[in-house]
């Protein structure tokens, strides 16, 4: 993969061969940004997981102190008082059965999570084969299955995200954005690391964190110091 110029000078302010402390990483991570955009700062935690195995998922939610600097479109399947609950505490949308053919047969996603209470579970698994691809399945262990919707839109309202092991056992998660000051983004940072690393399965033998890499959407790569953790 050819990189751009900009992409290759800031490429050289960091050294690969060594581990970063998580301060100087995440302000080595910000001083690469170069997009015109705000760019997403993310970071990659590669596991000595088995995804393969049940025991040894990893999946759950953590809310960052200081949001991820996005606006997140709630969606809420709910019925009866509960649809009145998820509209006050601020879901973008709300409903039910009548929302199955527009996001089955119109493919509208224009939302990012969807929370739904377990009486509607039976209606949203209608939409498994549109929402689990994209990751929009709602699921109790990330709190988007409950009957507390005002909890629920809140949470992720205030800049509460979902984590999970991905094909390869890497779990990827955004901190912020580059326009952040460092303080904001090590505590989002340290957050997430302790929701990880309390997230261990006990099935897991060896290294749990193989290595930690921050980046922003555009920028490379800086590995963190994982003996931190």
């Amino acid at each position: 993969m050819k990189h751009g110029k900009k992409y290759q000078e800031a490429a050289k302010l960091v050294d690969r061969t060594i581990q970063y402390d998580p301060a100087e990483a995440i302000a080595l991570v910000k001083k690469t940004a170069t997009a015109k955009f705000d760019e997403t700062v993310e970071v990659h935690i590669r596991t000595g997981c088995d995804g393969r195995h049940a025991e040894q998922q990893i999946r759950g939610a953590v809310v960052l102190p200081n949001g991820t600097g996005k606006t997140v479109k709630v969606l809420v399947f709910a019925k009866g008082d509960k649809v009145s609950e998820a509209e006050a505490a601020g879901a973008d949308y709300v409903g039910g059965d009548e929302l199955i053919p527009k996001i089955q047969n119109e493919g509208w996603l224009d939302f990012d999570v969807v929370v739904a209470t377990p009486d509607m579970m039976g209606v949203v698994g209608r939409l498994g084969k549109v929402l689990g691809p994209k990751g929009l399945m709602p699921n109790p262990k990330a709190g988007t299955v409950t009957m507390d919707v005002t909890k629920a839109v809140n949470d992720i309202k205030a800049g509460k995200i979902e984590y999970r092991l991905d094909k390869s056992n890497i779990v990827h998660v955004p901190v912020g954005k580059v326009s952040f000051d460092e303080a904001k983004l090590q505590e989002n940072f340290s957050a997430l690391m302790e929701a990880i690393v309390k997230a261990k399965p006990s099935a897991v033998k060896g290294q749990y964190l193989r290595s930690i890499t921050l980046s922003t959407t555009m920028g490379p790569g800086v590995k963190v110091n994982t003996t931190k953790f």
